[in-house]
């Protein structure tokens, strides 16, 4: 069983290191041509979903979003990413590691660490892997309930070069429904890889 535990000390977290990083991270961002958008702050408890999850560009463009906007995250990885002794690094950048092939187990366990941390912004790919995949996966959403914690809109748009956070999206419990309002606001972003980007959900289809 994976060890969804938080690490006590990340990166997040290191003296000086976070400034440097903050500042070097604003400077890339600016002369690459980047714009960061926050539609409202941030809350200090929530679901942050990352999307479109199409390359390995993927993971350092979040962080260099994560540190312009002076957040502190965790994010869900695939086990083998800890495999000593780079899952203490791992680890060190917030990664939590999760056994995907055993789904309602982790959910479980990542609802029950928002049960006994005050503030934890938890970034889960909904895609699961960069690979193609045909639909989302749901354990975002059931995360978000099961915690009773808002939904993060956090997207990465290659085409356009504008990165961020769309908002807050608080879930009913109707995952169908809201499933269609959350991918609306992604229609139109575009992954690095955007043959990798799985299929949006419309009015009237359902995954299969």
């Amino acid at each position: 069983m994976a060890d969804i535990t938080l690490a006590a000390f990340t990166i997040f977290d290191t003296p000086i290191l976070n400034t440097l990083l903050r500042i070097a991270a604003k400077f890339y961002l600016n002369v690459t041509g980047w714009k960061l958008v926050m539609e409202g702050p941030v809350a200090r408890r929530t679901v942050v979903i990352a999307a479109p999850h199409t390359s390995n560009w993927d993971m350092p463009m979040t962080l260099a979003l994560v540190f312009a906007c002076r957040l502190k995250i965790y994010f869900l990885a695939k086990q083998i990413l800890f495999i000593p002794p780079f899952g203490i690094f791992v680890r060190w950048l917030g990664g939590i590691p999760v056994d995907r092939s055993k789904a309602n187990n982790f959910v479980e366990q990542a609802v029950a660490l928002f049960s006994v941390h005050e503030d934890l912004v938890l970034v889960v790919p909904p895609e699961g892997t960069r690979k193609k995949v045909r639909y989302w996966k749901s354990g975002f959403y059931h995360i978000a309930c099961g915690a009773q914690v808002p939904i993060t809109l956090g997207f990465i748009d290659f085409k356009r070069k504008v990165a961020g956070f769309g908002g807050t999206y608080i879930p009913s419990g109707n995952y169908e429904a809201d499933l269609v309002e959350i991918q609306a606001f992604y229609a139109g972003i575009t992954g690095k890889n955007r043959a990798m980007t799985s299929e949006i959900i419309t009015t009237g289809s359902t995954p299969t």
